[in-house]
């Protein structure tokens, strides 16, 4: 298992370097930050003074060998326009895009866990073709539009719930919902595709002649069953929603990473977008990390030379 930990760590080590170098590539080509910093009056050596402070003036080679040597120390400089340690605001931001993250993706597994169990018992029935229909709708709206949908509806003409902020509990549910929307379709198709092919096997129909209640079933016999592709599926998700907290963040003056990556690209702040591409390739690293060694967890057949 150590040597698995590892060899996974090296892997995820050049994953990393991998990403934070597209980001600097791609960071050069959205335009240049001093052009957003002139001033009424200012010179051309007043302009070259600021290239200076930057390195902006250095060859993109020497540029990219000063950021990947500091940012193998964790040092991804100072924000260009808050003149704060890039990293710093990003993992300052992080806690806020986690709390919504997990939320969101609790909110799925919870609803897709009940929604799929529920369709599976009930194939066939009025109430199966219903889920599945919502299934459909959930994986075919765009969150943005549902985001802006939610605001207008439960906010503007219900005045339940606010549009917008940060800190109470109640400020984290319309997000949590537009972002889970989407996982919480699929899982609910997923664990109801896994549950009947469980359900048909000969040891269900034995525990049922036995009297054994659906429940217990479900629970015991079921869920150990369908954990390796539920685990698998939940890491894929958990990636994918860092990513589209971007827009949800956005929509919803939400203050995490998403929002911070914006504003970022908007001012063209090359050391909080790197910093923020290494934060993010990180979480997803340790994530799926973290999914290797739950199988082996929830399945004892599974064993790592």
């Amino acid at each position: 298992m150590t040597w698995f930990i590892l060899r996974r760590m090296a892997s995820a080590l050049v994953v990393i370097v991998g990403v934070v170098t597209v980001i600097f590539i791609l960071s050069r080509l959205v335009g240049d930050p001093v052009a957003l910093m002139i001033q009424p009056g200012m010179t051309d050596a007043d302009v070259a003074q600021l290239r200076a402070v930057w390195h902006l003036d250095d060859p993109i080679i020497a540029q990219y060998w000063r950021f990947l040597s500091s940012a193998l120390e964790g040092d991804f400089g100072l924000s260009i326009w808050q003149s704060q340690p890039a990293l710093g605001l990003v993992l300052e931001a992080l806690p806020a895009t986690l709390l919504l993250t997990a939320s969101a993706l609790g909110f799925a597994l919870v609803l897709g866990g009940i929604f799929g169990a529920l369709s599976a018992i009930y194939k066939g029935s009025l109430l199966d073709r219903g889920i599945m229909g919502l299934t459909l709708f959930g994986q075919s709206m765009p969150n943005f539009w549902l985001a802006l949908m939610l605001i207008l509806v439960v906010s503007t003409h219900w005045k339940l719930l606010p549009p917008a902020g940060f800190g109470e509990p109640r400020y984290l549910v319309l997000p949590m919902i537009a972002l889970g929307l989407f996982p919480l379709a699929r899982l609910t198709r997923l664990i109801r595709s896994e549950l009947l092919d469980v359900l048909g096997q000969d040891y269900i129909r034995t525990a049922r002649s036995k009297g054994v209640p659906t429940g217990q079933i479900l629970l015991r016999h079921c869920l150990g069953n369908i954990a390796i592709s539920l685990i698998t599926v939940l890491a894929v998700d958990f990636a994918l929603l860092m990513g589209g907290a971007v827009v949800t963040e956005t929509i919803f003056a939400w203050p995490g990473m998403g929002r911070l990556m914006i504003q970022a690209i908007e001012r063209r702040d090359f050391p909080v977008m790197q910093a923020g591409a290494f934060v993010v390739a990180m979480v997803v690293v340790l994530t799926s990390l973290a999914a290797d060694l739950a199988y082996a967890a929830v399945n004892p057949k599974v064993r790592y030379a």
